[in-house]
């Protein structure tokens, strides 16, 4: 591989959103490490991205074990020695149902995947991240965690509440990137946050009115961010969405 190859992790990368943000990058010539727990699920992905003439490679990552996300990152580091992109995408929906009906587990459950699983690995993967000429990392968000949003009287979603664990957890992620990007501003790495929008997965039964395809745009954007490019916002196709 040449050495000026930009490197890629996306967690979540088996299927969904995550498989597609693997195969665009992948299709701009970043050699993508396609994040999964599942190792058969995994290296499924792996052998199908292959298969398309596509360079990836199966990387075994539990977002919520930090044991797994410390070997993850000591593998990277042996193999490749930096890294130019980190994509926190992996992370679960699990409370349909009201605010008050919400058990705390579950909400416990959701934080550890969403918000410590986003850390965790972003922590990790850090010291390599600096050795890249241009780092960035992007955080999987939603329009379901914009305070802004939620909060509007005429705001989109003025007649739904539900999905406490779930929304919380993306205004979590929202300020973890905030404050990451303005520690991170004077070393050249770039952090942002996405809102793919209403994606068709597994994660809402594939009901969602977009493609992967379409999902996967925005991260890929933000993965691939010129020098002059934002750090610190959260962006959709329609452009910056509100905290």
């Amino acid at each position: 591989m040449d050495s000026s190859q930009r490197i890629a992790l996306v967690t979540g990368a088996n299927k969904g959103i995550g498989k597609e943000i693997a195969r665009q990058l992948a299709k701009q010539g970043v050699f993508v490490l396609v994040g999964a727990r599942d190792q058969k699920r995994g290296e499924a992905a792996e052998a199908e991205l292959r298969s398309q003439g596509l360079p990836v490679q199966y990387l075994a990552v539990d977002i919520t074990d930090q044991a797994s996300v410390d070997q993850a990152a000591a593998q990277v580091s042996k193999q490749y020695g930096k890294l130019d992109i980190l994509v926190n995408n992996a992370g679960v929906a699990l409370d349909w149902v009201p605010p008050t009906q919400l058990d705390v587990d579950v909400l416990q459950k959701t934080f550890e995947t969403n918000v410590f699983g986003t850390f965790r690995v972003t922590k990790a993967m850090l010291p390599l991240l600096r050795e890249s000429k241009a780092g960035r990392i992007v955080n999987l968000s939603s329009a379901l965690g914009s305070l802004t949003l939620a909060s509007a009287s005429e705001g989109p979603f003025r007649r739904g509440n539900f999905l406490l664990a779930y929304c919380s957890s993306k205004s979590a992620v929202n300020a973890i990137t905030i404050a990451l990007a303005k520690e991170l501003k004077d070393a050249g790495i770039k952090v942002n946050a996405t809102n793919p929008g209403w994606v068709a997965t597994d994660m809402n039964g594939n009901q969602g009115t977009k493609t992967v395809e379409q999902g996967a745009a925005t991260p890929v954007r933000l993965a691939l961010l010129p020098d002059d490019g934002p750090t610190g916002g959260c962006f959709s196709d329609d452009g910056v969405v509100p905290w």
